[in-house]
C-alpha cells in the first residue's frame, strides 16, 4: 500500500535516489550530461536534502514522499512564492512506476498544503520538450504562460523551461 506523507530524515536516501533516477530518465535526451550532473549535485545530495526535510516554512513546505513497503517511490515539494501564489518546485516518481497515480497523489498533497497557506494560484516550470511532464500538468489544468531560460544554465547552454499556471479553487 502506498502512503503519502511528510518526509523525514529516514527518507533522504530514497528522495535522492528517486529524484536522481527520474531526472536521468526524464532529461537524458533533452539536456546535456554536464547540466544533469550539475543539477543533481546541487539539489539531490543527502546533505542538502537533510536540511530540506527538517526545514518547513511558507516558502518551503517540506518534502512530501510516496512510500511503499518502506521505500520512497515518489517525492515532491512546493512553497509559496507570493501571498497568493504557490509553486510546485519538484515532482518525481520512480521511473518504473509511472502511470500509477503517484504523481497525482503527491501533487494533490503539495497543492493542499499550498491552499492551507493561502494559495489561489499555482505555478510550475517544465523543461521544454519534456513529454512526460507537459501532458501530466496540462491534464491537471495547468496552462502554458511563457518560455524562459532553464534554471542554472551557464554560458553556451540554451535550455528552456516552460512556465505553467493554474487557478486553485
Amino acid at each position: 500500500m502506498v502512503t503519502i506523507q511528510k518526509a523525514g530524515p529516514n527518507h533522504i536516501d530514497g528522495i535522492a535516489w528517486v529524484c536522481t533516477a527520474s531526472y536521468w530518465s526524464t532529461y537524458a535526451d533533452l539536456l546535456s550530461t554536464e547540466y544533469i550532473e550539475r543539477m543533481i549535485k546541487e539539489f539531490y545530495i543527502p546533505e542538502r536534502l537533510l536540511k530540506e526535510v527538517t526545514k518547513t516554512s511558507k516558502s518551503w513546505n517540506g518534502w512530501i514522499v510516496a512510500v511503499e513497503n518502506g521505500e520512497v517511490i515518489g517525492a515532491g515539494v512546493g512553497g509559496m512564492i507570493s501571498e497568493n501564489h504557490g509553486e510546485l518546485f519538484v515532482l518525481y516518481t520512480d521511473p518504473g512506476r509511472r502511470k500509477e497515480g503517484l504523481g497525482s497523489m503527491i501533487l494533490d498533497a503539495v497543492t493542499k498544503e499550498l491552499i492551507e497557506y493561502g494559495a489561489k494560484e499555482q505555478w510550475v516550470n517544465v523543461t521544454k520538450g519534456n513529454q512526460k511532464g507537459i501532458p501530466f500538468y496540462e491534464a491537471k489544468g495547468f496552462q502554458f504562460i511563457h518560455e524562459q531560460d532553464e534554471y542554472g544554465i551557464i554560458e553556451g547552454e540554451n535550455f528552456k523551461a516552460l512556465r505553467y499556471h493554474r487557478f486553485l479553487l
